[in-house]
């Protein structure tokens, strides 16, 4: 089994956050891929389902952020995955609006969900960085990430989680540079 894991904060004042796309990328790949509803499951949302002919698992941690690694790990112990078959959807604010890049392990480059799951888990886990881009200062950034997506940010991020969710057999399969190359096509166009 896989496991798809997003990042990002519990509740309704969160959910349009910067720093939920990792949520947000995951209902999006459950919608587009017909998974059943989510259940409360390793203090988190979960759904199980198929993609293509994988088994994955959609984790959303309601740990909130700073714990998500908890969550991970108990689902972990439960189904007996590795790192290496753990998928994790976050922000990243060194990237461009809309840009997505795939890599296995690395540091936590001060995201404090990552952080958490290097704790919990360990490190070795294939990232999938969406772009949200940066402030510009740091110490605008809590406020950044902590806030909603603009109106016009909408054009980039609707059409980038389409191409995200539709594109998620391609994270199954491990054709990563394939899949970055399909969400670039896909939002190129949408972002300014």
């Amino acid at each position: 089994m896989l496991t798809f894991l997003g990042l990002g904060n519990p509740g309704n004042e969160y959910s349009g956050h910067r720093h939920n796309i990792g949520f947000m990328a995951i209902d999006r790949i459950a919608e587009r891929c017909s998974f059943g509803p989510f259940r409360s499951r390793f203090q988190g949302l979960a759904a199980e389902g198929r993609i293509g002919s994988s088994r994955v698992l959609l984790l959303k941690p309601q740990t909130f952020m700073n714990q998500s690694g908890r969550s991970a790990r108990e689902a972990m112990n439960f189904y007996k995955f590795t790192l290496d078959q753990m998928i994790v959807l976050y922000d990243e604010l060194d990237l461009a609006p809309g840009k997505v890049r795939v890599r296995k392990g690395g540091g936590a480059a001060g995201h404090n969900g990552i952080r958490s799951l290097t704790q919990h888990c360990g490190s070795d886990f294939w990232r999938v960085r969406i772009g949200i881009g940066h402030p510009g200062s740091p110490d605008r950034v809590t406020g950044y990430v902590l806030s909603n997506f603009s109106k016009s940010d909408q054009e980039w991020v609707q059409p980038l989680l389409d191409a995200i969710g539709d594109n998620a057999e391609l994270l199954c399969s491990a054709d990563h540079s394939n899949f970055m190359n399909k969400i670039a096509i896909k939002t190129q166009s949408s972002i300014g």
